[in-house]
């Protein structure tokens, strides 16, 4: 089977460096379980391209995972991408990052239940499911 791709959905503001330690630690040479090929965007985008551009890439990937951090109630993109998500039949779960638990805010369209703490076993089987779940698996 093909690595994964996942689309990483995070607030750009607050949660780069959790989004830069996830994506670098499920690469090829890594411990974890998995590798993810990670489509997120790296660089902030004028609005009027972001939407087209971001609902393509989620399109052409196996999973959105959203990273959530503490400051989601801001978050007006991770909502949005999560919105895209589910138009294409894209599964979505959530990792809690940045000091996030069960009592931080979720953003729109995120189900609690669908939301994981970062464990490398945790993930691997959220991505496993996703894999079995996903249009483009």
């Amino acid at each position: 089977m093909a690595d994964p791709r996942a689309f990483i959905s995070f607030d750009f503001d607050h949660n780069e460096e959790s989004r830069r330690l996830f994506a670098g630690q499920g690469k090829d040479d890594s411990p974890t379980p998995f590798v993810v090929q990670d489509w997120s965007s790296k660089a902030a985008l004028e609005e009027d391209e972001w939407e087209e551009k971001i609902a393509a890439k989620i399109a052409a990937c196996n999973m959105v995972i959203v990273l959530v951090g503490r400051s989601m109630g801001s978050a007006y993109g991770v909502s949005a991408e999560i919105a895209m998500a589910k138009d294409k039949d894209v599964p979505v779960f959530g990792v809690y990052v940045d000091k996030a638990d069960s009592t931080s805010t979720l953003p729109v369209g995120l189900a609690r239940s669908n939301v994981i703490r970062w464990t490398w076993a945790g993930v691997a089987n959220a991505i496993d499911d996703a894999m079995t779940k996903g249009k483009n698996a």
